[in-house]
């Protein structure tokens, strides 16, 4: 894939975790399946409305998949397309943005910088 970022959703709580412990182990759902859930820029809208549909104080956080090397894993997931997953925690260090999920007029999320 060429895709160099990727993003994760978070809950208030999973963020202030990621930021205070400086990790980020991943959601229960990412616990249960062995891997850290992650989508591209074209993925992250449905992802949310999927999973995260009703749920307020959420937060995105920009992940930089070459900082993750040989931890990050492209697999068939919804739809038969190809997500990556991180196979390790989930740094700091490869956060390079976060913030609030933000909708824009039309209900879109609109991805931080």
């Amino acid at each position: 894939m060429t895709d160099t970022v990727a993003y994760k959703i978070l809950t208030g709580g999973q963020l202030a975790q990621l930021l205070a412990d400086g990790t980020f182990a991943g959601a229960p759902v990412d616990v249960a399946d062995g891997y850290i859930h992650l989508s591209t820029a074209d993925q992250a809208q449905g992802t949310l409305d999927k999973h995260f549909a009703g749920q307020d104080d959420l937060h995105v956080a920009v992940v930089d998949l070459l900082a993750l090397g040989d931890a990050i894993r492209w697999e068939v997931s919804r739809g038969g397309a190809l997500f990556p997953h991180i196979y390790a925690d989930l740094p700091l260090s490869a956060v390079l943005a976060h913030g609030p999920v933000v909708r824009n007029a039309s209900g879109t999320m609109v991805l931080p910088a």
